[in-house]
């Protein structure tokens, strides 16, 4: 880039054709900059949507998870009052 600076102000001592010519350049250099930058955001905004994706689907998974259990828990429960009463009844 400095180097590209210095050629710069050498071009503009000599003429003004080339001092438009770097111009131009230095335009080009910018919007490549841009281009890069913005390509930059886009690919750390899609990795954190990708991050956001696992940690929902990690939620769901931990929720799904918890349903089973909590489910699992019940029907025990339900086993052990259907065998105490019958117990109960028997006794």
């Amino acid at each position: 880039m400095m180097m590209i600076m210095v050629m710069m102000m050498m071009m503009m001592r000599r003429r003004r054709r080339t001092m438009m010519m770097l111009l131009m350049m230095m335009m080009m250099m910018m919007m490549m900059i841009m281009m890069m930058m913005m390509m930059m955001m886009m690919m750390m905004m899609m990795m954190m949507m990708m991050m956001m994706m696992m940690m929902m689907m990690m939620m769901m998974m931990m929720m799904m998870m918890m349903m089973l259990v909590v489910v699992v828990v019940l029907l025990l429960l339900m086993m052990m009052m259907i065998s105490s009463s019958r117990n109960r009844n028997t006794s």
